[in-house]
């Protein structure tokens, strides 16, 4: 059923639109709302009445994409507003079913999201072309200096040195090998299930000269044997697709990767709420269809329970939330300045879900809703011994690394 224009003050007031700094504009050009609005919403066919007779933050962002709404004003207003759609209270899950991260689905799902189109990601990530949360040491710094921050930041939690063999699981378009070989010396393997990223990765680690110290793979992380193992590994970014019913697994492959005594530095976002709770649900349904299939966050309580029950030491917890919330707000103001751009490479409907994503996501994080962290985790060695600082220290003195000198000439 749909309401009629005359009957959409009415409407308004019945859903409690009409509390918020709202602008609605018909697609007969008659407006209602607000005097001083932070959104306008363009409704462009009678048919996007029904939003407003159920108002849902998820069904806005659809419809949005879809292309029967326009949603204008600053982007952090627009989310702002729109998360006041509907009910976003904590919940429990009810007939919440797991996804079951087979390779084969991990490997559609993952294309899904990161193939889009190398130029497309170009437009709007940094130059290195990393696509996770930030380090931000001042309010001040650029998005290209928190990303150089962020590689050197895994780098010394990890204490890397030159020689060693480290693995990056879910290596994107390389950035992290690139650094760890350039400025460490250490001899990279990166894996990813994106052949986009595989094909840019490889040419980069080509046109640096890289290929004595850094090589990346088209593969799935199960798929690796231990015979060689790793002395270092870094997972950024790559967590969120592991799955719940997958972490021990996931956490027991890595311990079977590392070497005695060798470290784990996993980055990833985090739920912010216990198992059997999460955000409303219409919220959930939008990410998984437009964004991230078979995408599943947890606590960082149930990450941490997995990790050790696979056998590794936990060592150091840090959260990023902020960060990534800032490093969010960068892409969007970058994606929204090249958005012609945006538009001829991927079309109109795969730059909004973007654009809304990227937004929703900022907002979630400044909110609360979800969470980011950095764990530092060990193999513990047999007699317990750790060849690790006693402090933090490490991480925050001492100059930026120069560029390493060719493997051969290394001591």
């Amino acid at each position: 059923m749909r309401a009629p224009p005359r009957l959409l003050p009415r409407l308004l007031r019945q859903s409690g639109l009409d509390r918020l700094p709202l602008r609605i504009v018909l697609w007969t050009g008659e407006e209602f709302g607000s005097g001083s609005p932070k959104l306008t919403l363009r409704l462009r066919n009678p048919a996007a009445l029904k939003l407003l007779m159920r108002p849902d933050a998820g069904r806005l962002a659809t419809a949005y994409v879809e292309g029967d709404i326009d949603l204008l004003g600053d982007p952090q207003d627009v989310v702002s507003v729109g998360m006041s759609f509907g009910d976003l209270s904590i919940k429990p899950r009810r007939g919440w079913l797991r996804a079951w991260h087979s390779r084969g689905t991990d490997r559609k799902a993952v294309r899904f999201h990161y193939d889009v189109s190398n130029d497309f990601y170009a437009l709007w990530l940094d130059h290195n072309m990393v696509y996770s949360c930030g380090y931000f040491r001042s309010d001040a710094d650029s998005l290209e200096q928190a990303q150089e921050q962020k590689l050197d930041h895994v780098c010394r939690k990890l204490c890397l040195k030159a020689g060693e063999r480290f693995l990056d699981v879910g290596c994107g378009w390389g950035g992290l090998i690139l650094w760890a070989a350039e400025y460490y010396g250490a001899r990279c393997i990166g894996i990813t299930l994106s052949e986009r990223q595989f094909e840019r990765a490889t040419q980069l680690i080509r046109e640096r000269g890289l290929q004595d110290r850094c090589e990346v793979r088209l593969a799935d992380y199960r798929d690796l044997e231990p015979q060689e193992p790793f002395d270092k590994i870094a997972s950024v970014g790559m967590f969120e697709h592991v799955g719940r019913r997958n972490l021990r697994r996931y956490f027991q492959q890595i311990h079977d990767l590392l070497v005695s005594g060798g470290l784990l530095l996993n980055h990833g976002i985090a739920s912010s709420w216990t198992a059997g709770q999460s955000l409303g649900a219409s919220v959930g349904d939008f990410i998984d269809h437009y964004v991230f299939p078979d995408g599943e966050l947890v606590h960082i309580a149930e990450a941490s329970s997995e990790l050790a029950a696979a056998g590794l030491e936990l060592r150091d917890v840090e959260g990023l939330r902020p960060h990534y919330a800032r490093t969010l707000w960068h892409w969007v103001e970058r994606l929204d300045r090249n958005a012609e751009a945006a538009r001829r490479l991927v079309g109109e409907k795969a730059y909004r879900v973007w654009r809304i994503y990227m937004a929703g996501s900022a907002h979630a994080f400044e909110r609360g809703w979800i969470s980011l962290y950095q764990t530092l985790a060990a193999r513990p060695r047999p007699d317990g011994f750790l060849d690790y600082p006693l402090t933090r220290e490490h991480l925050y003195s001492g100059p930026r690394p120069q560029s390493v000198p060719a493997i051969e000439t290394l001591p």
